[in-house]
């Protein structure tokens, strides 16, 4: 399952991210989406899982370094 991860604290890495998301299924991929040259997060990404509804279940409006998480299913590109 693809998820949408917003309100990401802006110093959140794609591996601590990983890290805690894999407590709920494995992990195939994370992306934090960024802009600019410098990089700066724009504060959301995506993880691909399996076990994504649990992620969501128990991460959604949940704090995470300062910021309440939202999480849930990505929708799809058009």
């Amino acid at each position: 399952m693809n998820l949408y991860v917003g309100n990401l604290p802006w110093g959140a890495t794609e591996e601590e991210l990983e890290n805690h998301f894999s407590q709920y299924g494995t992990v195939k991929s994370v992306r934090i989406i960024t802009e600019g040259p410098g990089g700066r997060s724009k504060g959301f990404g995506f993880v691909e899982m399996d076990g994504g509804q649990e992620a969501i279940d128990a991460l959604d409006g949940k704090d995470y370094q300062g910021r309440d998480l939202r999480v849930n299913e990505a929708k799809p590109r058009n």
